[in-house]
């Protein structure tokens, strides 16, 4: 078997394997014709895969502040507190709906776990172009980076050509990749999560706020996707022809020093609306947080900050509460003597 595919195999069905076969066996999970290539692959393979699976998240739903006190312009949100593993806020969590280029970050996982080197060069051509739906791109037909230079573009500046490339590129082609992409989602534990691209360009690539929360929750263990997803800019040589090229980062909040952010990714589509997905620290909470089908280019952004004005707002008045139930404690004791 060549070297390069045996990666892919370990990296993704392994993976697979490590999740999702306490709860399903690989039939009617994986096609009869890739089942027959994980024959004699390495148990120790699977044992990251193993170690991740026991480490995976339960959150739970809590009752905390006034959720009615939240005015978000998103049609869905949610709020994880990753240090409590509790679920503070959430609105239309569970429906599956589009989510345009958050799907990159799925991209960029699929890609990282197969093992390809990333310093292989690949070059954009015309059959990287979106015929979908005519997004434009700053990468020219001829342009070259190494497979790594090009999950950053896609990550960081939302490239589609570059995932579109990264996919056509992926040992057995994009069909492949695509098909690795799902497996990948299955094996992570997104049971509503779909992919047909790599770009997030097609309206068929869904899943629910809370798959994309877990999503959140396993890119951020790859120290290459919290490192890109976050860069402010960045620059890259073409390979082919020595230009350079300049990238900034598509979430504006990263620009912002007010803000600490260890992991983001933007989105949009017609479909989908305006959509972000970020791991930060607000009110002291280390906090997932998924806004999609925000209203507007800039309401992901303002919805954000009113999420932080609502947390402090509540953390707040609960200190206040507690400071008051103590004043009072000794009034009340003092009474019954």
């Amino acid at each position: 078997m060549h070297n390069t595919t045996h990666r892919l195999l370990v990296g993704v069905l392994g993976t697979l394997v490590a999740y999702a076969s306490a709860a399903s066996p690989l039939e009617g999970v994986v096609p009869s014709h890739a089942r027959a290539a994980f024959d004699g692959l390495p148990q120790s393979s699977t044992d990251l895969a193993s170690d991740e699976a026991t480490a995976a998240p339960s959150w739970r739903r809590v009752e905390y502040g006034n959720p009615n006190g939240l005015f978000l312009r998103s049609q869905v949100g949610l709020v994880v507190d990753e240090r409590s593993e509790e679920i503070l806020y959430g609105r239309d969590i569970d429906k599956p709906r589009p989510v345009a280029s958050l799907t990159k970050l799925l991209t960029a996982m699929t890609l990282l776990d197969a093992g390809l080197a990333l310093e292989e060069p690949i070059e954009i051509t015309k059959a990287d172009r979106d015929r979908l739906k005519g997004s434009g791109s700053r990468l020219r037909y001829g342009t070259t980076f190494t497979r790594g230079e090009m999950i950053r573009v896609a990550l960081v500046a939302s490239d589609n050509r570059a995932a579109a490339a990264l996919a056509r590129t992926f040992p057995g082609g994009t069909k492949a990749m695509v098909e690795a992409m799902n497996q990948k989602a299955l094996a992570l534990g997104l049971e509503h999560t779909r992919m047909v691209d790599s770009s997030g360009l097609h309206p068929g690539n869904v899943s629910t706020a809370r798959d994309l929360a877990k999503l959140v929750y396993w890119a951020g263990r790859h120290p290459q996707i919290a490192s890109w997803s976050t860069t402010r800019s960045f620059g890259l040589t073409d390979l082919k022809s020595g230009a350079r090229l300049q990238f900034r980062n598509t979430n504006s909040l990263v620009h912002r020093d007010s803000w600490t952010i260890r992991l983001s990714k933007t989105g949009y589509t017609s479909e989908a609306g305006n959509c972000l997905v970020m791991r930060t620290t607000l009110a002291e909470r280390d906090l997932i947080i998924v806004l999609l089908n925000s209203w507007g280019k800039l309401s992901k952004y303002g919805d954000s900050g009113r999420i932080r004005d609502w947390l402090v707002a509540n953390d707040r008045k609960k200190q206040n509460g507690d400071q008051s139930a103590a004043n009072e404690a000794p009034t009340a004791i003092a009474s019954s003597l």
